[in-house]
């Protein structure tokens, strides 16, 4: 009897303690969300306002874009599962953008279709940029709430390995990983959906991302379970603030003038100026495809090298044997963004982007978790 009494007290106290961790979350959830005066503005057209939905929007590009949009006077709604994404993100956001119909933040699985045909019958959208990492867009959805215009953020990885560089809109898509298959899957449906429909398409197949946001307010800051599979950058910086022992660099014999990797290193700035440019172009029943990258490509030595400067630390490097799936040599023609949207990279200074996303980094030691400054 004293046995099972101990166990159920310990039960007891097992279902306090939980509910308690509940309550708190939903208290700080709805400190977080807006007042029930802001919300008004969210389900209704307003003329001279855009309302764009950001799926993805607490992620380290998605939440770059929201900030911009918001700077730029749009209307935004973030829609994220947090698996990849930061509250601390959206938080950050919510103090910059107080006013009321400005922004809010709704909690949602893209894979739950009945949740997102909800979330577009009670709001007005007049724009998706879509950073997710799942494949699912909405496009059923968006047609049905007539939402015509979709800004969807893909990636050089459907292209695989190509046989020459650099690499134009025109190269044959040949992916070689998970990731870029399942991005190029993604295209396709958009592409064979948009052909039913008079949507306004824009395709952004982007680079390998760098940097934060100059003013230092968002940063990148994976979950730690996510880390391993993440960005060199953040690799680089975890072994510069000594968090991992050293940096690990796969592969040493590639065709490459230093053995190592080359790619396309393009600043979160740039590339959210590419994603506002492509918004404010989309045109009705036409898909734009574009390449966002510098042009130039990087060798994965000349990067470390650039995060030692740029850190200060000599950061431990280890080389190791390829991954599979990696390709040699990656590198875009910028020139058909340039010449149809006027964009251009502006942060090309490999160091200088990293010193910038240091900066955050090092104010920032466990990401938006806590601030040393």
């Amino acid at each position: 009897m004293d046995i099972v009494s101990a166990n159920r007290k310990r039960n007891f106290a097992g279902r306090i303690l939980v509910a308690s961790v509940l309550t708190a979350v939903f208290i700080f959830m709805f400190s977080l969300s807006p007042d029930s005066n802001s919300t008004k503005a969210f389900p209704r057209h307003e003329p001279g306002v855009t309302h764009v939905l950001v799926t993805g929007g607490a992620g380290y590009i998605g939440s770059h874009a929201a900030l911009r949009l918001l700077k730029d006077s749009y209307r935004v709604t973030i829609v994220d599962n947090l698996s990849r994404g930061n509250m601390g993100a959206v938080k950050v956001l919510q103090e910059l953008f107080p006013q009321p119909g400005q922004l809010q933040f709704i909690y949602a699985d893209l894979g739950d279709a009945k949740a997102v045909n909800k979330i577009f019958a009670e709001n007005a959208f007049d724009a998706v940029m879509h950073f997710a990492a799942v494949a699912y867009v909405g496009e059923k959805a968006m047609a049905a709430h007539k939402v015509k215009t979709l800004i969807y953020s893909s990636t050089c990885a459907t292209y695989g390995e190509p046989d020459k560089m650099p690499i134009t809109e025109s190269t044959p898509q040949k992916p070689i990983n998970p990731y870029g298959k399942a991005k190029k899957m993604s295209e396709d449906i958009i592409i064979d959906f948009s052909k039913t429909t008079n949507m306004a398409v824009m395709i952004l197949r982007y680079f390998n991302v760098i940097g934060s946001d100059p003013e230092g307010r968002l940063g990148e800051a994976p979950h730690p379970e996510l880390r391993e599979h993440g960005r060199i950058s953040g690799a680089c910086f975890d072994a510069a603030r000594g968090i991992i022992p050293g940096l690990k660099v796969r592969g040493t014999d590639y065709n490459t003038a230093d053995g190592t990797c080359v790619r396309d290193y393009i600043d979160v700035t740039d590339l959210v100026d590419a994603h506002v440019l492509a918004l404010a172009n989309a045109k009705p029943g036409k898909v734009g495809i574009y390449n966002v990258g510098t042009g130039k490509g990087r060798s994965v030595k000349e990067f470390v090298e650039a995060c030692k400067k740029a850190t200060g630390v000599n950061i431990k490097v280890e080389y190791l044997s390829r991954r599979p799936g990696d390709y040699a040599e990656v590198y875009s023609d910028p020139s058909k963004i340039r010449d149809e949207l006027n964009w251009t990279a502006r942060f090309t200074d490999l160091q200088g982007s990293l010193q910038i996303a240091w900066r955050w980094q090092k104010t920032h030691i466990n990401g938006y978790g806590s601030r040393n400054n």
